[in-house]
């Protein structure tokens, strides 16, 4: 895996962009997520700031059960959710990867049940994010 992060996963991987997204959506349905949201930050920026940027796509990833037990155990959880994934071009056509670690993002919340889901989340994510370094 990439450099150590406390609030994220990461991994470069020696493929495309374009193959580097579709990995990362086999990967994460794989392990129960599926993708509820997709920005294109490059098309974003350029739409609205007419600025050039990397290809760069950050994937709102969920996994329902989880999402469920997470609003079940406090209903403002919905503001840290879906989980983030990015994938990006790198300056060498590699492709880094990362996924945000739940057990990080829901420290702002003070809920035991929250962290319990969230190192469950946490796991599942890390294992995704190897699984691809491993390829």
């Amino acid at each position: 895996m990439g450099e150590t992060k406390k609030y994220a996963f990461s991994t470069v991987l020696d493929a495309s962009y374009e193959d580097a997204v579709t990995q990362v959506r086999d990967a994460l349905r794989e392990a129960g997520f599926g993708v509820l949201t997709e920005i294109d930050v490059k098309e974003t920026l350029k739409k609205k700031l007419g600025k050039e940027f990397r290809r760069y796509v950050i994937l709102g990833a969920c996994n329902p059960p989880y999402a469920y037990r997470s609003l079940q155990a406090d209903l403002d959880v919905g503001l840290l959710l879906p989980c983030n994934v990015i994938v990006y071009e790198t300056d060498d056509s590699k492709a880094y990867v990362a996924a945000i670690n739940p057990v990080a993002a829901l420290e702002v919340i003070q809920n035991r049940e929250l962290k319990v889901i969230a190192r469950e989340v946490s796991e599942k994510l890390r294992r995704v994010i190897e699984q691809l370094a491993q390829g």
